[in-house]
C-alpha cells in the first residue's frame, strides 16, 4: 500500500477498496478494468494510479484489505482463550462465513485469489497465502492443548486440511452460484470436526 493512499481519509480509502474488491471479484485479474474500478469509486483513473503504483499494487492492497477484514471479524477474546483445536476452527469458521455472507464480493474475491494459478499476480499470492497459513496457526493456536492429539498426528497438517476443506466448500458454492446458508455450513462444520477428531485425537478425548 502506497503512502499516498494511506494519507486519504478512511471513508475514501474504503470507497476505493470496496469498488476494487467488487470488480476483481467479478473478473479475472487480466480482464478486471481499472476504468470500471475508478468509476465505481468516484475517482479518475489518473487519480487511482496516483494512489497506487500499478494494477498489481492495487490488487495486492485489496488482498490485504480482505484478509484484514476477515481477521478482524473472526478475532475476539473468546477465540483467543480457546484451548480445543476443533472448537476453535469451528468457531472461527462460522464467524468467517457470517462476515462473508454480509460481504459477498469478498467471498468471490477470496476464491479468485486462492485459485488464481496462471495470472500475473499468482506468485505473489502463493507467497502471501503460505505465509498467512503459518502466521494464523502461530497466532490463534498458541493456547491449544496439543496433548489431545495422537502421537502420530501432526496438528498443523490437520489445520491445513481443515482450511482446504472449508475453502473447497466455498469454491463449490461459488461455482454452483449457491448462496451461503449458515445453518448448512454449521452442520457441515460439525460433521467435519467430528470426523477429524476421530482421526486425530486420543481415544479418551473423543
Amino acid at each position: 500500500m502506497s503512502e499516498r493512499f494511506k494519507e486519504l481519509p478512511e471513508e475514501k480509502q474504503l470507497s476505493i477498496l470496496r469498488a476494487a474488491t467488487e470488480v476483481f471479484s467479478k473478473y479475472e485479474y487480466k480482464k478486471a478494468s481499472t476504468d470500471l474500478i475508478a468509476a465505481k469509486a468516484g475517482v479518475s483513473k489518473g487519480l487511482l494510479f496516483y494512489y497506487f503504483h500499478n494494477k498489481k499494487d492495487l490488487y495486492l492492497t485489496v488482498f490485504e484489505y480482505v484478509k484484514r477484514s476477515t481477521t478482524e471479524s473472526v478475532t475476539d477474546p473468546k477465540l483467543l482463550e480457546m484451548t480445543d483445536f476443533f472448537e476453535l476452527i469451528a468457531y472461527a469458521s462460522v464467524k468467517k462465513f457470517k462476515m462473508m455472507a454480509e460481504n459477498p464480493y469478498m467471498v468471490e474475491f477470496a476464491m479468485r485469489s486462492f485459485y488464481s494459478d496462471k495470472e500475473e499476480i499468482s506468485d505473489d499470492l502463493k507467497g502471501n497465502i503460505k505465509k498467512e497459513f503459518e502466521q494464523s496457526y502461530i497466532k490463534y493456536f498458541s493456547k491449544i492443548d496439543l496433548s489431545k492429539f495422537r502421537e502420530d498426528v501432526n496438528p498443523f497438517e490437520i489445520y491445513k486440511m481443515m482450511i482446504w476443506l472449508v475453502d473447497g466448500y466455498l469454491h463449490e458454492l461459488q461455482m454452483n452460484n449457491e448462496p451461503l446458508c449458515l445453518d448448512a455450513i454449521e452442520t457441515a462444520l460439525s460433521n467435519w470436526t467430528d470426523m477429524f477428531k476421530r482421526i486425530a485425537y486420543k481415544e479418551e478425548y473423543l
